[in-house]
């Protein structure tokens, strides 16, 4: 695979960091601020990662005399304050970050793309292909989530082949629902997106350069097709909006649902509840296999700062390196985004189960027209479960969606 960015250093910059800035502290001349600023690197991080980050922002100060801040930040307003802060020079030289941020932080002009060198391969390939955007790369990236198929193995033993196989294994199981997934009245496509794929309807075509806006695929023939499947299954009763999140979570957690179409974070409410948990390849309903959204998380190099060079070094040689993306995993015990990592945490079975689905998801949409989608999908899934017209309701949020794109 190959990297389509604007390089912003070179190797040998990389291997002289510490030279430039310990030439810029010397300066001393200037005393506008910027020798101050690239004697140390200010790291923005949510606070369940700073301990995980503490030796490799050690490390790199005792390797190069550049000190690394690393500040605690509330996630809910993380990207926000960023995107505030960042214009006027008062923000962070590096923010942990979302890989479907790109759109809106590119778009505003407040990150710069950064070069991983030799390390374009070390990483899993929906994490590499999340972290670019445009051709070019601005994520590093350190932690992969994606929806799997719970299975409560004390009532169905055997993994499902097909959708159908599903509800038949868990109706055989003799409790109250054989499958739930998170719905409620206003719809989730993110959890039905893997539904959707199988039926070959994708929301954008895609090229080179990753999501293409300008090819709205989501009324497509496949698109149709997962539309009247949904009817189908809203009849049946085997999809409702009634399910909300928290009523999923009870009746899995409670033995009265055989499988669960949900993310790693409600794993652990389903083994402290005692429930036998196996993860499994997503049960397709469709010709194709059913490919979840992938989530991926990172650090970002901010346009403003003063310090790219070295920020990029610790981004690549620090962050990216086996230790510190397992000691990131340990501390959130999400997959890893880099490969070795990822092989080691996927000894344990739940991991590893996640991860196998993991290779086959697909990144979530970061282009700025996915909250045009965003906006009319939900409802219109919603509608069609509760008896709609699929057709008619699919073609209409088609055409609202390409309609608010432009």
């Amino acid at each position: 695979m190959k990297v389509k960015t604007r390089s912003i250093l070179t190797a040998g910059a990389l291997a002289t960091t510490a030279a430039l800035v310990l030439a810029g502290c010397a300066g001393g001349a200037d005393d506008s601020g910027d020798a101050a600023a690239t004697s140390t690197l200010t790291v923005w991080v949510d606070a369940e990662r700073v301990d995980a980050l503490k030796d490799a922002a050690a490390a790199y100060q005792d390797k190069t005399g550049v000190e690394v801040d690393l500040v605690s930040k509330d996630v809910a307003k993380i990207k926000d304050d960023f995107i505030q802060q960042a214009p006027t020079g008062k923000g962070p030289d590096i923010v942990m970050g979302a890989h479907d941020w790109l759109g809106e932080l590119v778009t505003n002009g407040v990150v710069a793309p950064i070069e991983l060198s030799d390390k374009e391969g070390d990483f899993l390939e929906v994490a590499y292909k999340a972290a670019t955007y445009d051709g070019n790369q601005y994520l590093l990236p350190y932690a992969v989530e994606n929806l799997a198929l719970l299975r409560n193995a004390d009532l169905v033993p055997e993994a499902a082949s097909s959708f159908d196989d599903m509800i038949a294994k868990g109706t055989a199981a003799g409790v109250e629902l054989p499958f739930v997934v998170e719905q409620g009245a206003e719809g989730n496509p993110y959890h039905l997106y893997p539904f959707q794929t199988a039926f070959g309807a994708p929301v954008f075509g895609s090229n080179e350069g990753g999501y293409d806006a300008t090819d709205l695929q989501l009324g497509n023939a496949g698109g149709e097709q997962f539309a009247q499947w949904l009817a189908a299954q809203g009849v049946a009763g085997t999809l409702s909006t009634e399910i909300t999140g928290d009523i999923a979570k009870e009746k899995f957690t409670a033995g009265q649902a055989a499988f669960w179409l949900t993310g790693p974070w409600n794993v652990g409410a389903a083994v402290d509840a005692g429930i036998n948990v196996e993860v499994d390849v997503i049960a397709s309903p469709g010709p194709e296999a059913a490919q979840p959204f992938a989530g991926v998380k990172g650090f970002l190099l901010s346009e403003t700062s003063k310090n790219k060079v070295a920020a990029n070094d610790f981004l690549v040689n620090y962050l990216a390196t086996e230790d510190v993306q397992t000691a990131l995993y340990e501390s959130g015990n999400i997959l890893p985004a880099l490969a070795a990592s990822a092989e080691a945490a996927s000894s344990d079975p739940i991991v590893g189960g996640f991860a196998a689905v993991g290779a086959e998801a697909v990144p979530m949409p970061a282009v700025p027209a996915m909250g045009s989608v965003w906006q009319f999908w939900g409802i219109a899934e919603a509608a069609i479960i509760d008896g709609a017209d699929p057709v008619t309701i699919w073609q209409k949020l088609a055409t609202d969606v390409q309609g608010a794109i432009g």
